[in-house]
């Protein structure tokens, strides 16, 4: 994790706070805002009042627009709007977020990321929406190769995770994300992943609790099992039940888990699916409702939107089902409830009204032909956008469906632009992101008027007892160098989750030579200790916590596996093993028993920069079938590639955004060495590569060069290979570049 000081970028803060609240015209206090996807309630409707009932994207009632590739939904909050995105072509093609003056629509900042080390196409970056938290001001965005990033009201970055290099998280094609969720003094995010340490082994939907502050990790919780869809996008709801604090998600082995939200622990689970769950659920009182548009767990019926009683424990699936409604294929669009009816979009863009109290359907209306994004409902109207660039506003009534204005967005090409995002609703207007740009709707002649939100009454939870049921190790996740110090701090918690306060503990080490930790809590590593891994544990009054440490050595590093797999590799899940070949020690990489076959395996921080990454790699081949094996630096992949018989050089799999190849006849079975050296010099990226036969004299000349024009400028060291069949490992070494 990267923190930066933020002093200055506070005092910045405070100046563009004031300058918008001097900039805003002020007006009635009945406005509201919307800082997540589903709003304030997390159930998809406002009280705003005296929205437009019709626009037009040539004019009518469009207060701003700004050109834009949008794919969520924006979050409205502190005087702004803001949104993720993409932007360039080619070599430009990077993720984008910015924050708009949210009444004038003047851009006060914007960042744009290299995508790194992920297979998602670049018409699917930007899928999850952003986050913003109107205590602090600050904006939560997950980028779509799981660079997690949280900016301050200034736009500098406060505190940041590179998911996938520090915390295991895996990257699919599909590239569905999910949304961080700011609750409390937290920001909670699922991610799936193999993890490291005890969160290694095979990919799990995992759950983290960050202090939203500082980036700290609290606590980590994995209730689920085997995952059956690598993209998932459901976004968790909080709430208070039966006394208890809830965060209450869909999970990708097809589940809906309600943890306690302060510390991970399971309370109950509802199975629901045999695939993945996608669609967000809503919590209303004590029912929580939910959807999906796979093949249900007790019938071959494809999709069911179902009714839970939320105030059970352990495994409520055959007691706490309310009420259910079949053949509902509601795979993608979150529910939207308000006043007594629960409004769904199935995956053909039908919306059908049910009773929230039965599931009995009132009617159904057609919005279009492909249901992704969620309905909206504010002002006695509904707001709903569709995929193919649809958007529409409809009067809901008893029996139906009245259409008010139906607009249909296109890019310059004529082409509809892609709408995946919902409306957010705010300050008297409504916002809107596409691939067109960004929409500001309102009435013109109505007064702009910021006026903050509330967060909704919840249940009353249940009195602190005093007993602390559970601790946390804080921070629970840390990353040192070698000779660094980590203040280390307990945290207990009752039965029902409530903090409890700061405990005493006594205090231990395992697996980290050479360190040592004071009776309150500091750890010392030792400086001269190689590459390890460990743990630290807190006891105190019976109970005991841990947290996870990884502490790296100055370069150089060197690995032979004759220790076994090295503990402080994150990434590549259960297909990864050492074993023994020939009297040597490699590490062997097979095929995944389901899903895909790539995956990366990283050795280090994610602020290294200035080093070149060496390996011994070899490939078995079966019938036609050749593996690909390569190295990573910086966010850099050379493949040594077995069917093209090609080296290649890129960056972003699935675009090349690099990409640079040459040809490289290669046998199986056959020992060779693999070199990649990245250097940064201003605003220039360079990248290459060897490759030779294991006991020759290694070449003076590079095999492979390519340059880069927005260098990626860190990243951590890693391993790479595509591995229908075994692919092997050995003497992988870091260095300093010279």
């Amino acid at each position: 994790m990267n923190t930066a000081a933020h002093g200055t970028a506070q005092g910045v803060a405070a100046a563009l706070v004031v300058g918008l609240l001097a900039g805003l015209t002020s007006g009635p206090a009945a406005a509201n805002d919307w800082p997540s996807w589903r709003g304030r309630a997390q159930t998809g409707a406002s009280d705003e009042t005296g929205l437009v009932s019709s626009w037009s994207p040539e004019g009518e009632n469009l207060i701003w627009f700004d050109r834009w590739v949008g794919r969520s939904t924006p979050a409205v909050f502190d005087g702004r709007v803001c949104a993720n995105g993409r932007t360039g072509d080619g070599v430009d093609e990077q993720e984008v977020v910015a924050c708009w003056n949210a009444e004038t629509g003047g851009k006060l900042w914007q960042h744009a990321f290299n995508v790194l080390n992920t297979t998602v196409p670049f018409n699917r970056v930007g899928w999850g929406s952003v986050t913003g938290d109107p205590e602090t001001g600050y904006l939560y965005a997950m980028n779509i190769d799981g660079h997690l990033n949280v900016f301050d009201r200034g736009g500098a970055i406060v505190w940041s995770w590179r998911l996938a290099e520090e915390l295991g998280r895996a990257s699919g094609y599909g590239g569905r994300t999910s949304t961080p969720l700011v609750d409390e003094d937290q920001l909670l995010l699922g991610i799936i992943g193999s993890g490291w340490g005890n969160l290694g082994g095979p990919p799990r939907h995992r759950y983290f609790g960050f202090d939203k502050l500082t980036g700290e990790v609290r606590w980590s919780s994995t209730p689920g099992g085997n995952v059956a869809d690598m993209n998932t996008q459901s976004v968790g709801v909080v709430g208070v039940v039966n006394g208890q604090r809830l965060w209450i998600d869909g999970n990708a082995d097809g589940h809906i888990y309600a943890l306690n939200a302060r510390t991970g622990r399971r309370v109950w689970e509802f199975q629901l699916s045999k695939r993945g769950i996608n669609v967000s659920p809503v919590l209303a009182g004590d029912t929580v409702y939910a959807a999906h548009s796979e093949e249900n767990i007790d019938s071959g019926l494809m999709g069911r939107v179902v009714a839970i009683d939320a105030t059970g424990s352990g495994d409520v699936t055959a007691t706490h089902e309310r009420w259910r409604a079949d053949e509902l294929a509601v795979g993608f669009s979150s529910p939207l409830l308000h006043d007594g009816r629960l409004y769904v979009i199935d995956n053909s863009a039908n919306l059908f009204a049910l009773d929230a109290a039965t599931g009995a359907v009132a009617w159904d209306h057609s919005v279009g032909t492909v249901g992704k994004a969620s309905p909206v409902w504010a002002d006695g109207k509904l707001f709903v956008t569709e995929t193919n660039g649809n958007v529409r506003i409809l009067e809901p009534g008893p029996d139906g469906a009245r259409e008010l204005d139906h607009d249909e967005l296109q890019v310059e090409d004529g082409r509809y632009a892609e709408i995946y995002g919902s409306f957010a609703v705010g300050y008297g207007r409504l916002y809107v992101t596409a691939e067109s740009g960004i929409y500001a709707i309102g009435d013109p002649d109505a007064p702009f008027a910021m006026t903050p939100g509330t967060a909704p009454e919840g249940g009353a939870e249940a009195a602190p007892t005093g007993t602390a049921a559970s601790l946390q190790v804080v921070p629970a996740e840390v990353i040192a160098s070698a000779g660094d110090t980590v203040e280390f701090r307990v945290r207990a918690y009752d039965e029902n989750g409530r903090f409890l306060g700061a405990r005493d503990a006594a205090w231990s080490v395992d697996g980290l030579a050479g360190a040592g930790i004071s009776g309150d809590g500091v750890l010392a590593t030792d400086a001269r200790a190689a590459n390890q891994a460990g743990t630290v544990t807190a006891t105190s009054g019976g109970l005991s916590a841990a947290a996870q440490v990884r502490a790296y050595a100055p370069l150089p590093w060197s690995e032979n596996f004759e220790s076994g797999r090295p503990p402080y590799w994150i990434g590549g899940g259960a297909s990864l093993a050492v074993e023994d070949l020939g009297g040597n020690q490699v590490f062997r990489k097979g095929a995944s028993r389901t899903g895909i076959h790539r995956h990366a395996t990283y050795m280090g921080p994610t602020d290294m920069a200035g080093y070149t990454v060496q390996a011994d790699v070899m490939a078995a081949q079966w019938r036609r079938r050749r593996p690909d094996i390569g190295l990573i630096n910086s966010g850099y992949t050379m493949d040594l590639q077995g069917n093209r018989q090609k080296i290649q050089i890129q960056s972003w799999a699935a675009e090349l955004r690099i990409r640079e190849e040459v040809d490289f006849p290669w046998e199986p079975d056959t020992w060779y060495r693999l070199k990649l050296r990245v250097d940064v010099d201003g605003g220039r990226g360079l990248v290459r590569g060897k490759v030779w036969p294991r006991g020759e004299a290694e070449p003076a000349d590079w095999t492979i060069t390519a340059e880069d024009p927005i260098p990626n400028r860190n990243g951590s060291p890693g391993i790479i290979g595509y591995s229908p069949i075994d692919i092997y490992f050995d003497n992988v070494s870091v260095v300093e570049n010279q």
